[in-house]
């Protein structure tokens, strides 16, 4: 991670990307053909790398031959059959030239067998579309009916969970009350820092799906407590022992937060987060983190996932709260484990 950082409002230029993912079957596509339609996605590209039994729309069955396409509300679908890189590069290439809609937003399906982590790195690694785009969140579709298994059974779903900011819960209508509460409180183990809502037909609040990081511009007291912890998760314990409905991937992933009552100097946050994903990178599912440091007007914004943190962000208001906060959803990681690294660092910063 670099010590430079950004300040006031860098991310108001660049084009958000929503990271649309789940388990087969969750109901992406639903999702994403419901949005389409809305009034306020009128100017949204859509990527998809995968297509159902029917396509996202009924016009892109007959056309699906080809690369993008104008769906009927003037919203541009692009099918991606070459890396994303690609996909983004040439998309804003053409709505530069003017050949393509002038979309203001993107989003980004994943197949439901994909780690969602990979496209976080692609957009954070690229230079050239670090520029353009920049990430807006992880919303991750959670199937009432057939996700207690596929928790159980495959890790992968359990990393989709684990990175997602927006936890949208589908097919609640075919499902007994009894599964979906059971699902919810399973949902807020594994990732107790999402928000989590429930879409029956795909029907979601586009509003809901937007602005999902802290802007810098519209921080407010609370806001960013908030954003690490969104409101009705309460004052549980983070990481408390699981139930009779956890699996093994949800024993394996453990989520809590570490507080520092001093303010940190950039080289000694930067030594820990460098060593931390050094170490153990890939255990690093989501890094979300509200902190102090010395010299900078407000607090610091961090976000990272495995190897690789999003620049750092100075908000240029404040919560109030004078210690830093960093929350962590890993995976075979304790917090005494991660709270010695931090100290150990401390310790080597304060050596005469």
């Amino acid at each position: 991670m670099s010590s430079a950082r950004t300040s006031a409002d860098p991310l108001s230029s660049r084009l958000p990307v929503t990271v649309i993912t789940g388990f087969l079957g969750s109901g992406k596509t639903t999702l994403l053909s419901r949005l389409v339609r809305h009034p306020d996605m009128h100017r949204a590209a859509v990527i998809i790398n995968e297509f159902g039994e029917a396509g996202i729309d009924h016009e892109l069955v007959a056309v699906s031959s080809e690369r993008t396409t104008l769906l009927g509300n003037g919203c541009l679908c692009c099918t991606l059959r070459s890396d994303l890189q690609e996909t983004l590069r040439e998309l804003f290439v053409r709505r530069r030239a003017g050949e393509v809609i002038d979309f203001d937003r993107v989003f980004v399906e994943t197949t439901g067998l994909a780690d969602p982590v990979p496209v976080l790195h692609t957009l954070r690694t690229d230079g050239l579309l670090g520029a353009q785009y920049r990430l807006d969140g992880v919303v991750t579709m959670v199937d009432a009916v057939n996700a207690m298994g596929e928790l159980d059974q495959f890790a992968e779903a359990c990393r989709q969970v684990a990175v997602a900011d927006r936890l949208v819960i589908t097919k609640t209508d075919i499902a007994d009350a009894k599964t979906v509460a059971r699902l919810q409180e399973r949902l807020a183990r594994l990732n107790p820092f999402a928000s989590c809502s429930i879409a029956v037909d795909g029907n979601v609040d586009p509003a809901s799906l937007a602005d999902i990081g802290p802007r810098t511009v519209a921080a407010q007291p609370g806001e960013l407590e908030r954003w690490l912890m969104p409101a009705g998760t309460g004052s549980k314990p983070i990481g408390s022992p699981r139930g009779n409905d956890a699996g093994a991937h949800d024993r394996a992933i453990q989520s809590f937060s570490l507080w520092f009552d001093r303010p940190f100097t950039w080289d000694r946050l930067n030594a820990a987060l460098q060593a931390l994903a050094a170490l153990r990178g890939p255990d690093l599912l989501r890094v979300k983190g509200i902190v102090r440091v010395e010299g900078e007007p407000g607090p610091v914004v961090l976000q990272g996932a495995q190897h690789l943190f999003h620049p750092p962000v100075t908000l240029a208001s404040s919560d109030g709260e004078p210690r830093s906060r960093i929350v962590f959803i890993v995976r075979n990681m304790s917090r005494e484990s991660i709270a010695a690294l931090f100290a150990a660092m401390e310790a080597i910063a304060t050596e005469p």
